[in-house]
């Protein structure tokens, strides 16, 4: 009963092939391709993946590269199952969709809200904590969830790329090599790469401390994405790294469906 779990970005697409749909199912096979080169997947990575029994992924990039996925998905002999693709909802997996319109909701943010929850409840089965999902990737997401499994809303800012294209447009001379994070810059290229990251950790930490006081107990922090490294040396608060996050919430979505 292999199943096979794609999340797709902006930029990449994730997938991971494990033995069953289930939480902490075995890793048999993973790989990432960037957006350009995933017409190339049936006769690339996927050419000699052993058959997958169910599929489910979330994509974010549009609708146009979600048929180009699925035309891979056909090519390799025919796998035989029909594609599914996460759409968000107001309840799934043991986590409530707090956001005004919960279909609107980006499908990555909310798959991955569902994976911090099935942490949370594994960690302590009898008292989860809260927990704050930070995605660092094209853009950055810092998402809320409280001890009862309730997406409670969050922030979305722009990511490395975008914070420094955004200087580069619309000021002269800020078209420099990247720089290092250091507390005090003395040169444009640090100064750049030091605020970025200085003003995403700031968002992380204040919304940290939002929840922390209207939960009354210490969240969970974990964080995911491609460049969260960045993130990992100014930090205050506690928090994992967990690059399979999004993975771990479709298993759980997979597995409480076919309970169903």
């Amino acid at each position: 009963m292999s199943f096979l779990a794609i999340d797709c970005g902006n930029t990449r697409l994730k997938w991971a092939l494990y033995a069953s749909p289930q939480p902490g199912a075995v890793l048999l096979r993973q790989g990432a391709v960037f957006l350009e080169t995933i017409d190339d997947l049936a006769e690339g990575d996927w050419k000699d993946l052993p058959a997958p029994h169910s599929m489910l992924g979330c994509v974010v990039a549009g609708d146009t590269v979600r048929r180009r996925i699925d035309e891979q998905m056909e090519l390799p002999d025919g796998w035989d199952f029909d594609p599914h693709w996460v759409v968000p909802s107001p309840h799934e997996a043991g986590v409530d969709n707090g956001y005004d319109h919960p279909n609107r909701l980006g499908a990555d943010r909310w798959v991955a809200l569902i994976g911090a929850r099935a942490r949370a409840v594994a960690a302590a089965p009898g008292q989860p904590r809260p927990a704050l999902v930070v995605m660092v990737g094209t853009a950055v997401t810092v998402d809320a969830l409280d001890a009862g499994g309730r997406f409670l809303g969050g922030l979305i800012l722009p990511g490395f790329g975008l914070m420094l294209k955004a200087l580069e447009m619309g000021t002269a001379g800020l078209k420099v090599p990247t720089g290092d994070v250091v507390d005090f810059p003395t040169n444009t290229s640090d100064a750049l790469m030091s605020g970025g990251t200085f003003a995403i950790a700031g968002a992380v930490e204040h919304q940290h401390r939002r929840l922390r006081e209207r939960c009354g107990a210490e969240p969970l922090l974990l964080m995911t994405g491609g460049a969260a490294v960045k993130l990992a040396s100014v930090l205050e608060p506690r928090f994992e790294t967990v690059e399979t996050l999004i993975f771990e919430g479709l298993l759980a979505i997979q597995s409480r469906r076919l309970r169903l």
